[in-house]
Protein backbone atom coordinates (compact mmCIF):
# COMPACT_ATOMS: atom_id res chain seq x y z
CA UNK A 1 0.00 0.00 0.00
CA UNK A 2 1.28 3.32 -1.08
CA UNK A 3 2.24 5.60 1.56
CA UNK A 4 -0.46 8.33 2.45
CA UNK A 5 1.97 10.80 3.62
CA UNK A 6 3.58 10.72 -0.31
CA UNK A 7 -0.28 10.82 -1.67
CA UNK A 8 -0.35 14.17 -0.19
CA UNK A 9 2.84 15.77 -1.76
CA UNK A 10 3.13 17.56 -5.21
CA UNK A 11 6.42 16.87 -6.28
CA UNK A 12 8.56 19.23 -8.58
CA UNK A 13 11.43 17.56 -10.57
CA UNK A 14 13.83 20.04 -12.66
CA UNK A 15 16.07 17.67 -14.68
CA UNK A 16 17.28 18.65 -18.46
CA UNK A 17 18.18 14.69 -19.31
CA UNK A 18 15.03 13.54 -20.60
CA UNK A 19 16.17 9.90 -20.22
CA UNK A 20 16.67 10.42 -16.47
CA UNK A 21 13.79 12.43 -15.69
CA UNK A 22 11.23 9.63 -17.74
CA UNK A 23 12.47 7.45 -15.44
CA UNK A 24 11.95 8.38 -12.39
CA UNK A 25 8.24 9.55 -13.51
CA UNK A 26 7.52 6.27 -14.31
CA UNK A 27 9.41 4.53 -11.34
CA UNK A 28 7.97 7.01 -8.12
CA UNK A 29 5.79 9.41 -9.71
CA UNK A 30 2.23 7.46 -9.00
CA UNK A 31 2.92 7.75 -5.45
CA UNK A 32 2.97 11.35 -4.97
CA UNK A 33 -0.32 13.60 -5.15
CA UNK A 34 1.11 15.29 -8.26
CA UNK A 35 4.37 15.10 -9.78
CA UNK A 36 5.38 17.85 -12.74
CA UNK A 37 8.49 17.95 -14.62
CA UNK A 38 10.67 20.69 -15.87
CA UNK A 39 13.13 20.87 -18.14
CA UNK A 40 15.66 23.51 -16.92
CA UNK A 41 16.37 25.75 -14.04
CA UNK A 42 13.35 28.76 -15.67
CA UNK A 43 11.02 26.38 -16.58
CA UNK A 44 11.61 24.88 -13.16
CA UNK A 45 11.19 28.34 -11.14
CA UNK A 46 8.18 29.27 -13.10
CA UNK A 47 6.28 26.21 -12.19
CA UNK A 48 7.48 25.98 -8.75
CA UNK A 49 5.61 29.74 -8.67
CA UNK A 50 2.47 28.51 -10.63
CA UNK A 51 1.95 24.99 -8.84
CA UNK A 52 3.81 25.57 -5.11
CA UNK A 53 5.05 21.92 -5.16
CA UNK A 54 6.16 20.46 -1.43
CA UNK A 55 9.08 19.13 -2.73
CA UNK A 56 11.74 20.33 -5.11
CA UNK A 57 14.07 17.49 -6.74
CA UNK A 58 17.00 19.10 -9.00
CA UNK A 59 19.49 18.57 -11.21
CA UNK A 60 22.67 21.01 -10.79
CA UNK A 61 24.27 21.32 -14.02
CA UNK A 62 21.11 23.04 -16.44
CA UNK A 63 20.77 25.16 -19.49
CA UNK A 64 19.82 28.71 -18.50
CA UNK A 65 19.70 28.60 -14.83
CA UNK A 66 21.14 26.08 -12.69
CA UNK A 67 19.47 24.33 -9.79
CA UNK A 68 21.72 26.03 -7.50
CA UNK A 69 20.67 29.60 -9.00
CA UNK A 70 16.97 28.38 -8.93
CA UNK A 71 17.12 26.76 -5.28
CA UNK A 72 18.68 30.29 -4.31
CA UNK A 73 15.34 31.79 -5.82
CA UNK A 74 13.26 29.12 -4.39
CA UNK A 75 13.95 29.47 -1.44
CA UNK A 76 13.46 33.30 -1.59
CA UNK A 77 9.57 32.49 -1.86
CA UNK A 78 9.45 29.72 0.31
CA UNK A 79 12.00 29.00 2.99
CA UNK A 80 10.81 25.77 3.56
CA UNK A 81 10.78 23.76 1.06
CA UNK A 82 12.70 20.71 0.69
CA UNK A 83 14.88 21.11 -2.03
CA UNK A 84 16.79 17.85 -3.25
CA UNK A 85 20.02 17.91 -5.59
CA UNK A 86 20.69 15.21 -8.03
CA UNK A 87 23.94 15.36 -9.63
CA UNK A 88 27.26 13.80 -11.39
CA UNK A 89 28.93 15.55 -9.36
CA UNK A 90 30.93 14.55 -6.22
CA UNK A 91 33.21 17.68 -5.54
CA UNK A 92 33.23 19.07 -2.29
CA UNK A 93 32.61 22.36 -3.41
CA UNK A 94 29.54 21.77 -5.21
CA UNK A 95 27.89 20.08 -2.35
CA UNK A 96 28.88 22.98 0.07
CA UNK A 97 27.27 24.97 -2.49
CA UNK A 98 24.10 22.89 -2.38
CA UNK A 99 24.30 23.13 1.75
CA UNK A 100 24.76 27.10 2.13
CA UNK A 101 21.52 27.38 -0.49
CA UNK A 102 19.71 25.03 2.13
CA UNK A 103 19.64 21.93 -0.11
CA UNK A 104 18.64 18.84 2.40
CA UNK A 105 19.74 16.17 0.48
CA UNK A 106 22.52 15.42 -2.27
CA UNK A 107 22.10 11.94 -4.27
CA UNK A 108 25.06 11.21 -6.78
CA UNK A 109 24.11 9.74 -10.09
CA UNK A 110 23.58 6.93 -11.04
CA UNK A 111 21.34 6.43 -7.70
CA UNK A 112 18.29 3.87 -7.08
CA UNK A 113 15.06 6.07 -7.38
CA UNK A 114 13.33 3.36 -4.38
CA UNK A 115 16.10 5.40 -2.30
CA UNK A 116 15.10 8.75 -3.67
CA UNK A 117 11.40 7.73 -2.61
CA UNK A 118 12.74 6.42 0.49
CA UNK A 119 14.41 9.79 1.66
CA UNK A 120 11.36 11.58 0.36
CA UNK A 121 9.01 9.31 3.10
CA UNK A 122 11.33 9.95 6.11
CA UNK A 123 10.88 13.75 5.46
CA UNK A 124 7.39 13.01 6.50
CA UNK A 125 8.66 14.28 10.20
CA UNK A 126 9.30 17.59 8.51
CA UNK A 127 5.65 18.25 8.47
CA UNK A 128 3.70 16.15 10.00
CA UNK A 129 -0.49 16.18 8.79
CA UNK A 130 0.48 18.69 7.00
CA UNK A 131 -2.18 17.91 4.36
CA UNK A 132 -5.19 16.74 4.67
CA UNK A 133 -7.22 14.49 1.85
CA UNK A 134 -10.80 15.34 1.38
CA UNK A 135 -13.53 13.99 -0.21
CA UNK A 136 -14.13 14.54 -4.62
CA UNK A 137 -10.21 15.18 -5.15
CA UNK A 138 -9.74 17.89 -2.62
CA UNK A 139 -7.19 18.88 -0.27
CA UNK A 140 -6.19 21.30 2.65
CA UNK A 141 -2.58 21.68 3.34
CA UNK A 142 -3.02 23.15 7.32
CA UNK A 143 0.33 24.73 7.07
CA UNK A 144 -1.24 27.30 4.56
CA UNK A 145 -4.63 26.90 5.66
CA UNK A 146 -5.36 26.82 2.14
CA UNK A 147 -8.04 24.37 0.15
CA UNK A 148 -6.86 22.29 -2.98
CA UNK A 149 -8.54 20.42 -5.79
CA UNK A 150 -6.63 18.85 -8.34
CA UNK A 151 -3.74 21.12 -7.99
CA UNK A 152 -6.02 24.08 -8.45
CA UNK A 153 -6.30 26.78 -5.44
CA UNK A 154 -9.85 27.61 -4.09
CA UNK A 155 -10.12 30.69 -3.07
CA UNK A 156 -12.20 31.51 0.01
CA UNK A 157 -13.08 34.50 2.01
CA UNK A 158 -11.95 34.42 5.73
CA UNK A 159 -15.15 33.66 7.15
CA UNK A 160 -14.98 30.31 4.85
CA UNK A 161 -11.12 29.06 5.89
CA UNK A 162 -12.25 29.68 9.34
CA UNK A 163 -14.92 27.52 8.85
CA UNK A 164 -13.06 24.72 6.92
CA UNK A 165 -10.38 24.87 10.02
CA UNK A 166 -13.23 24.45 12.45
CA UNK A 167 -14.83 21.65 10.81
CA UNK A 168 -11.11 19.98 10.44
CA UNK A 169 -9.45 20.40 13.38
CA UNK A 170 -12.77 19.12 15.51
CA UNK A 171 -12.55 16.17 13.14
CA UNK A 172 -8.87 15.77 14.23
CA UNK A 173 -9.70 16.18 17.80
CA UNK A 174 -12.79 12.92 17.14
CA UNK A 175 -15.36 15.43 17.33
CA UNK A 176 -17.04 14.66 14.11
CA UNK A 177 -20.08 16.64 13.52
CA UNK A 178 -19.83 20.93 14.72
CA UNK A 179 -23.08 22.01 16.16
CA UNK A 180 -24.64 24.48 14.17
CA UNK A 181 -24.44 26.78 17.55
CA UNK A 182 -20.76 26.46 17.65
CA UNK A 183 -20.49 27.49 13.81
CA UNK A 184 -22.37 30.39 14.57
CA UNK A 185 -20.78 31.41 17.86
CA UNK A 186 -17.10 30.79 16.42
CA UNK A 187 -17.81 32.57 12.81
CA UNK A 188 -19.89 35.22 13.56
CA UNK A 189 -19.71 38.26 16.45
CA UNK A 190 -23.40 39.29 16.54
CA UNK A 191 -26.60 36.57 16.48
CA UNK A 192 -27.23 34.88 13.54
CA UNK A 193 -30.61 32.72 12.12
CA UNK A 194 -30.17 29.37 11.25
CA UNK A 195 -31.55 30.28 7.51
CA UNK A 196 -28.16 32.98 7.24
CA UNK A 197 -26.06 29.78 8.23
CA UNK A 198 -27.68 27.47 5.70
CA UNK A 199 -27.01 30.25 2.94
CA UNK A 200 -23.81 30.30 4.23
CA UNK A 201 -22.74 26.67 3.73
CA UNK A 202 -24.81 26.37 0.50
CA UNK A 203 -22.43 28.85 -1.01
CA UNK A 204 -19.55 27.74 0.40
CA UNK A 205 -20.96 24.14 -1.28
CA UNK A 206 -21.48 26.02 -4.45
CA UNK A 207 -17.77 26.94 -4.79
CA UNK A 208 -16.38 23.49 -3.62
CA UNK A 209 -18.68 20.38 -3.51
CA UNK A 210 -21.57 19.31 -2.45
CA UNK A 211 -19.80 15.47 -1.39
CA UNK A 212 -17.22 18.03 0.70
CA UNK A 213 -19.45 18.99 4.08
CA UNK A 214 -21.96 16.36 5.35
CA UNK A 215 -25.10 18.18 6.94
CA UNK A 216 -26.32 16.07 9.67
CA UNK A 217 -29.90 17.06 10.09
CA UNK A 218 -30.94 18.34 13.62
CA UNK A 219 -26.90 17.92 14.78
CA UNK A 220 -24.89 20.38 12.68
CA UNK A 221 -21.63 19.95 9.76
CA UNK A 222 -18.98 17.28 9.35
CA UNK A 223 -16.28 17.75 6.52
CA UNK A 224 -15.89 14.84 4.81
CA UNK A 225 -12.33 12.94 4.66
CA UNK A 226 -11.47 10.59 1.99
Amino acid sequence: MKNKFLKTLRVLLVEDEVKLSTLLKNAIGDSFYKFSVANDGEEGLALFKKRTPDIVITDIMMPKKTGLEMAKEIKAIDANVPIIILSAFSETEKFLDAIDVGVVKYFIKPFDPDELLEYIESLEAVFPERSIVLQDGFTYNKTKKALYKKNRYITLTKKEKDFLALLIDNFRQGMLIVSDEKIKELLWKEQVSDERLRTFVRRFRDKTSKELIKNVKGEGYQIMIA
